[in-house]
């Protein structure tokens, strides 16, 4: 309607029939549907043949069939093109994959698992070959009955073929010395009552292209060092600084009076000094300030060596002489107890390791396995780690591979609270060794080893389900599972379950 200039409209609801029937209204329903299509081709059909349109269709167009070929899906089944990446690149989201092994030099050790194939080791070898192989020192952890100490010994016994030497500076169970015997090797068996005497401050033969007189001021700095932990693990503190000036005087009084009798001294000799103050304090000379008097704690503490329960062991000459083409050396500590918390125990491996490191520096020893079996027992004292840190850091320039064997990763937790010095001598350890090798840990035990190794999710995951005589090896950063291989005469040697069977 019009009015005017204004255009008006008007609209009402859309009013249907009550006569209307369904089926009509179906009817209608479906004519507009049928409607509503033939609009939409006629349009399509007007789209296509305009020449903007057809200059746009370059893709091809597929028979009603569909596409051809392994691509159309047709029964549900979608392949889709395989992906490639580089070994790197698979190996950050699955550390297994695509390994290709350590090489063929080295001591076999079994199958490698994943790649099913042999797997050798051999850390002499690996040195300077391999990117991030810094040193040739070894970690072994494992829970008891899962096969560690097989694979110890069986790393030894197979190295032996390569040449390679091995020696086992504290035994607390004896169970190296059967495979010494089979290998014509040395054991020296340590105890109240047994005829094995070690002398801790034997001389090692000089080096050659090393002079005389520093080759004493080195001999006279291990000699101190070996005093003062001895002393340190039986009073349970360090030394005042009077007391290592005490040992000192001693030490030097002992060997100007050994040398003119053309002998080795002597704990003995050290402790009879120091409980005679006078003597002490003449062989001081001016600068004694009672030197006697402040060293009566370290008399007592050498005292136990020669006069306690350790007597007889370490105050005489030794009884062994040490030879450097035994293919095998051991001390047999199983007669001084078992267990970990005996100061006996300490006290006889810090003797014995003292007279197997005067046997390392042997120049033509060659290439030798240092191995530390349950290692577990050294992590609280301070005295022994530092000699052992020092061994791991000489390692290289000495020719030794050291074999530390501990039952946890937490193990290396109990040497001191965290920040402390016996914390930082434990986990230094673990830093200088390029390989780790774990056995199966417990549920418990998980977060600690993921924690000091760095281990990822997948390696946590398959150290907690490992099955006996299978390992996860770390050699510099690369990943390897490992079923280790016995042969029948090495399980007979090297079984420790025996007295169960």
């Amino acid at each position: 309607m019009t009015s005017g200039n204004r255009l008006r409209s008007s609209a009402s609801d859309l009013f249907t029939p009550r006569s209307t029937n369904r089926a009509a209204r179906k009817a209608a329903r479906r004519a507009l549907i049928e409607a509503t299509a033939r609009a939409r081709d006629t349009a399509d059909r007007d789209l296509a043949h305009s020449p903007a349109a057809e200059a746009e269709m370059a893709a091809p167009v597929y028979p009603a069939a569909g596409r051809p070929g392994p691509a159309s899906a047709r029964g549900g089944r979608l392949k889709l093109r395989a992906h490639r990446m580089t070994t790197a690149v698979a190996s950050g989201a699955y550390p297994f994959l695509a390994e290709g092994g350590l090489g063929a030099d080295g001591i076999y050790i079994g199958r490698d698992v994943h790649a099913e194939a042999s797997f050798t080791f051999d850390p002499f070898s690996l040195y300077g070959k391999l990117e991030g192989f810094t040193n040739p020192n070894v970690l072994l952890a494992g829970v008891i009955g899962q096969g560690k100490s097989a694979l110890a010994k069986s790393l030894a016994l197979r190295s032996i073929a390569h040449g390679y030497r091995v020696y086992v500076p504290c035994d607390p169970k004896g169970e190296w010395t059967p495979v010494a015997t089979a290998l014509g090797g040395t054991t020296i068996a340590l105890g109240p009552g047994l005829p094995g005497k070690l002398n801790p401050l034997d001389a090692a033969p000089r080096p050659d292209g090393t002079a005389e007189d520093d080759w004493a001021i080195e001999v006279r700095k291990r000699r101190l060092l070996l005093l003062g932990s001895l002393a340190r693990t039986v009073l349970g503190r360090d030394l005042l600084p009077m007391e290592h000036t005490a040992l000192d005087v001693a030490l030097d009084a002992v060997v100007t009076t050994a040398s003119t009798t053309a002998r080795t001294p002597l704990l003995g000799d050290i402790a009879g000094i120091l409980n005679h103050p006078e003597q002490l304090d003449a062989a001081a000379g001016a600068m004694s300030g009672r030197l006697g008097d402040a060293a009566q704690d370290v008399a007592h503490a050498l005292r136990r060596l020669v006069a306690g329960d350790l007597a007889g062991m370490f105050d005489a000459p030794t009884t062994a002489a040490f030879d450097p083409r035994s293919p095998m050396l051991t001390i047999d500590l199983s007669h001084l107890g078992g267990s970990g918390a005996d100061t006996a125990l300490v006290l006889a491996m810090t003797c014995a390791s003292a007279w197997m490191e005067s046997a390392l520096a042997d120049p033509r020893g060659g290439r030798r396995w240092i191995v530390y079996d349950e290692a577990w027992r050294l992590m609280s004292h301070g005295p022994l780690l530092e000699r052992m840190q020092a061994q791991w850091k000489l390692s290289r320039g000495l020719g030794i591979a050291n074999l530390m064997v501990i039952h946890r990763l937490s193990d290396l937790l109990t040497a001191g609270d965290a920040g402390s010095r016996g914390r930082a001598l434990a986990e230094g350890l673990l830093a200088d060794c390029s390989t780790r090798i774990i056995y199966r840990q417990e549920t418990d035990q998980l977060t600690a080893a993921a924690g000091l190794l760095g281990l990822t999710g997948v390696e946590t995951q398959a150290i907690s389900a490992l099955q006996r005589g299978r390992g996860l090896w770390k050699v510099a950063g690369r990943s390897f599972v490992v079923q280790h291989a016995l042969h029948p005469h090495e399980a007979r040697l090297f079984d420790t379950d025996a007295r169960m069977h």
